[in-house]
């Protein structure tokens, strides 16, 4: 059966895989992309359940690949402020593009749409084979290139490996890196959800008793992206309800904010899990995306860490393969280990951080947490960490990353 050389195989043809593909156009890399599922290139009227919250840096990662005009094309929302706030309390922070000098604060963008966007340009690119749909049934690292038997009876040999495949990563498991999960005790809801007022391009995030319940705008004015993080045996419970029941529950727990809230479409659950592998490289493997960490969605960053991954490991790789060095090497790859590992780190913190600060409905606690927030919101400067992490512009940026255009309001 046919043999494929490559220097780079990607197991993953999903968001960072496609992105990592992508940002190493214009290198001298052979690049082969793996995916077992071909997505649905049709879009419905209603939009998918599963979307991302896309930052800044992530909105310079996909143009500065040439994926942004497929994102365009097809269906995105941007928000212009963010509101936070906690249930039967005066806790709350906001801010807005406007006031920042700004033209937004992000987009909010089917993942099924950044996907189909991003194989759109790597299927012009001279440098990728992509093999989709395709499987990997074994995987045998030599001392110089990994061998890959394909489901298809053929193989691929390649110098690097990159798991981009995702939280369950057979890449990961392949190499035995080992893994630090934690169960978030979380499950997620989701719908697209139909609100009685417009969103007006704010995205909303209510600390309940139960949890946190997030509206993410969509495109359509009326139309909302909901992640609701409770308990499994209340998530199990909201999955259960007949749509009445369920419109009227949601309607409750976001305050009436939006007026009447309908789910339109089907609504899905699934569990939320911090993962951390401790290692992201070893020799001939490389981890980017949820194989290498998963956080709780509450501040929607687990696909802008992935796309950061990638824009970070392709540009070691291009730094790599411009002096000659080994791409495979953990050595090699030791540089963006650190890097990119400090950096997850330090969003898994923060989200534990976040978490905690809103856990418990003590008197007390929801004082302080009232006036710590009212303090952020109204003195100058504080609110400056929060707004550098909502535009992703915090910590150590790979080159994609950085401001390549106007980005101000005017």
């Amino acid at each position: 059966m046919k043999m494929i050389n490559a220097d780079i195989a990607i197991i993953g043809g999903g968001m960072v895989g496609l992105t990592l593909a992508a940002a190493l156009e214009h290198s001298a890399l052979r690049v082969v992309v793996i995916e077992g599922k071909t997505p649905e290139p049709s879009l419905d009227t209603i939009p998918d359940n599963r979307v991302s919250a896309l930052s800044r840096a992530s909105e310079r990662i996909l143009r500065g690949v040439g994926a942004w005009s497929g994102i365009e094309s097809r269906r995105m929302a941007s928000y212009q402020a963010m509101h936070v706030w906690e249930q039967d309390s005066f806790a709350e922070i906001a801010f807005d593009a406007q006031s920042l000098g700004q033209r937004d604060l992000g987009h909010i963008v089917e993942n099924r749409v950044i996907q189909l966007a991003l194989l759109d340009k790597i299927k012009q690119q001279s440098n990728v084979t992509l093999l989709m749909p395709e499987q990997c049934q074994s995987m045998m690292m030599g001392e110089r290139e990994t061998w890959l038997q394909l489901a298809s009876g053929g193989g691929v040999t390649a110098k690097l490996v990159v798991g981009a495949d995702g939280a369950r990563s057979w890449v990961r498991g392949q190499a035995s890196l080992p893994l630090v999960q934690r169960d978030y005790g979380h499950h997620a809801v989701v719908a697209t959800v139909r609100t009685e007022v417009a969103h007006q391009g704010v995205a909303r995030q209510i600390f309940t008793p139960d949890g946190p319940l997030a509206f993410l705008p969509l495109s359509d004015p009326y139309l909302c992206s909901i992640v609701w993080s409770v308990s499994p045996c209340l998530a199990q419970h909201y999955m259960d309800m007949d749509d009445a029941a369920f419109n009227q529950a949601l309607t409750a727990q976001f305050d009436v904010t939006l007026g009447l809230c309908e789910a339109v479409g089907p609504r899905a659950s699934y569990p939320l899990t911090m993962r951390y592998a401790q290692q992201f490289a070893a020799d001939r493997v490389a981890l980017v995306g949820d194989a290498a960490h998963t956080i709780h969605p509450l501040a929607g960053q687990g696909v802008n860490l992935g796309l950061l991954d990638a824009a970070a490991l392709a540009e070691t790789l291009i730094h790599l393969a411009e002096q000659e060095k080994d791409i495979g090497l953990h050595a090699s790859l030791r540089n963006y280990e650190r890097w990119r590992k400090a950096e997850a780190a330090q969003m898994i913190a923060a989200m534990q951080g976040f978490r905690s600060l809103f856990d418990g409905a003590h008197p007390i606690k929801k004082l302080l947490r009232g006036v710590g927030m009212q303090a952020v919101n109204h003195l100058p400067g504080a609110k400056l960490p929060f707004i550098k992490r909502a535009l992703g512009l915090s910590g150590e940026l790979p080159k994609l990353a950085c401001a390549t255009f106007s980005e101000s309001s005017s």
